[in-house]
């Protein structure tokens, strides 16, 4: 027998072996019972503004564990894309870092995309709108004074000489660009820090912050807002000695 008859056998046996054992496998998995399902309540707050006499209340949701994702934000869309398409709330990038689906779950402010599903069937999930804000329908709260809010700040870069605005002149050391959990009060190439500071001179900024430290706990970026806020406390005191 030729060299070449020779690898041809031995190429169809493989096929075959090959063939054989896909074989086996795919009567192993048919034959697999399912597993058993994995039913979790989720109790979750409805309001349509738009539904003449619709009220506030809370509407029971199961699904089973075992084809949904991990995340609340999973059974969020699972729900809304297999049961009832009527529930609205806000999504994104999925990625933890846009707050979009911000959330009260289980009594706790946080992101719907990084908030783990209790895997304990006998406890219901229970989901609600951000409670300090006033609400547009079912999850999804009004952003307008936030963004008012965040416009005030001025988040933005600024500088007393503009001759070189728009070139890469600003330059920062390694140390001052560590320390800028908080900017722009601590950033180095901001020259309006007193100006800013005399802003947060009324009972309804700075101050109102009860150092709870919630917002540490959900940062999805890991920073520590409370400890930030702390610190712009340390530069009002020293801002109001030197007036």
């Amino acid at each position: 027998m030729s060299f070449v008859s020779t690898s041809l056998f031995r190429s169809a046996d493989a096929f075959r072996n090959s063939r054989a054992l896909m074989l086996v496998r795919y009567a192993q998995t048919a034959a697999a019972p399912a597993p058993e399902p994995r039913i979790k309540k989720f109790q979750i707050y409805r309001w349509d503004p738009d539904t003449p006499g619709d009220k506030p209340r809370m509407q029971t949701y199961e699904i089973d564990l075992n084809t949904c994702g991990p995340m609340v934000l999973d059974a969020l869309i699972k729900i809304k894309n297999e049961i009832d398409p009527t529930l609205t709330f806000r999504r994104s990038c999925r990625e933890g870092i846009c707050g979009s689906c911000a959330m009260n779950i289980n009594g706790g402010n946080t992101l719907a995309c990084l908030n783990k599903i209790d895997s304990n069937t006998s406890k219901v999930t229970k989901i609600y709108p951000l409670p300090h804000m006033y609400v547009v329908k079912d999850l999804v709260p009004d952003m307008s004074n936030f963004y008012a809010q965040y416009k005030s700040i001025e988040p933005y870069l600024k500088k007393k000489d503009e001759s070189k605005q728009g070139k890469e002149q600003y330059l920062q050391s390694i140390e001052d660009r560590q320390k800028l959990a908080y900017r722009w009060m601590i950033d180095s190439r901001d020259d309006f820090t007193e100006e800013r500071l005399s802003k947060l001179q009324d009972p309804f900024s700075l101050y109102r912050c009860h150092t709870i430290m919630n917002c540490t706990k959900t940062c999805p970026k890991g920073l520590n807002p409370g400890k930030a806020i702390a610190q712009i406390k340390k530069m009002m005191a020293v801002y109001k000695e030197n007036r």
